[in-house]
């Protein structure tokens, strides 16, 4: 065989699931080399199928990251949540189930029910930082091996770039020897105004922390380019009168520092000067209407 002959090219679906709160979009943005989807430590952050692309050499990887599954309240917007990664792993190549290391919970049980048969599952045990001795990890590993036949078991830290690495190569094998997707430099299939709206919900998320429950959505009213700079305006959609307030904050500090911060970040992503305007509104029992939720792009 010749040695210069190039290899031929692999491309692939990789879903990204498991129960909310335990990496899987931190893990994403890892593994892309760029943020794509937005983390906060408050669970359920994640709520739309997000795909982050990374090419490497012959092999174009397709991450889709999805929601938490949702096993508590079942209201409309959990239910389009769970449906959104039942989709998923119906049409996918490769399972990354995301669990935290030394640590099955229930619903961790719940998700393992709905990985697709005869589709290769690899399982990433997350947060391998918090585990002081590593030698108490393997009765732990033993247990997770005789749970479900994973192809492959990883044991990682979602933040640090060695272990994204030592993931790709593992799923390199699993992955259809294909034509790429998308072009060698792209990061993701999702929009700027798309993206402009998760980053001013992360930072909703992040400053109001366990005030504000997570049933708060934004929505993008303008998005205009004029020349370097991007006319951005959006409207936080919360369910409550007070939880309008605590948005808003003493003086409007609160809204303010979270528009600063997005526009901070959106500048850095964009690459231009941002103008952006934030607004608040309430809409009762948004989160249980199915035709607020698809106006507000839920799918």
């Amino acid at each position: 065989m010749r040695d210069d002959i190039a290899p031929r090219p692999r491309c692939g679906l990789i879903a990204i699931v498991g129960r909310p709160n335990v990496g899987k979009s931190t893990l994403l943005n890892t593994l892309i080399g760029q943020k794509v989807s937005i983390t906060s430590r408050k669970a359920q952050t994640t709520r739309h199928r997000i795909t982050g692309i990374r090419t490497v050499d012959a092999c174009q990887f397709v991450f889709v990251d999805t929601p938490g599954f949702q096993t508590r309240r079942l209201n409309a917007l959990n239910r389009t949540l769970n449906r959104t990664v039942r989709n998923v792993l119906s049409d996918v190549d490769v399972v990354v189930f995301v669990v935290e290391a030394g640590r099955l919970a229930a619903e961790d049980e719940q998700m393992r029910a709905l990985l697709p048969a005869g589709k290769p599952v690899v399982l990433v045990a997350n947060k391998l930082d918090l585990i002081r001795r590593r030698a108490e990890l393997a009765p732990w590993l033993q247990q997770v091996q005789a749970w479900h036949p994973f192809v492959e078991i990883v044991p990682l830290t979602a933040t640090r770039e060695a272990g994204a690495m030592r993931l790709l190569r593992i799923i390199e094998p699993y992955l259809p020897a294909q034509p790429w997707l998308f072009e060698d430099s792209a990061l993701t299939d999702r929009s700027e105004r798309f993206l402009a709206a998760e980053l001013v919900r992360e930072k909703l998320f992040r400053l109001t922390g366990d005030e504000l429950p997570y049933s708060s959505t934004v929505v993008i009213d303008k998005f205009e380019e004029d020349g370097a700079l991007r006319r951005i305006a959006a409207t936080i959609i919360v369910g409550r009168e007070s939880h309008k307030g605590i948005v808003i904050g003493e003086g409007g500090e609160r809204l303010k520092r979270i528009g600063t911060e997005a526009r901070v970040e959106l500048e850095r992503l964009l690459g231009t000067k941002v103008f952006l305007e934030l607004w608040v509104k309430v809409r009762s029992g948004w989160a249980d209407d199915e035709t607020h939720l698809k106006s507000y792009g839920y799918e």
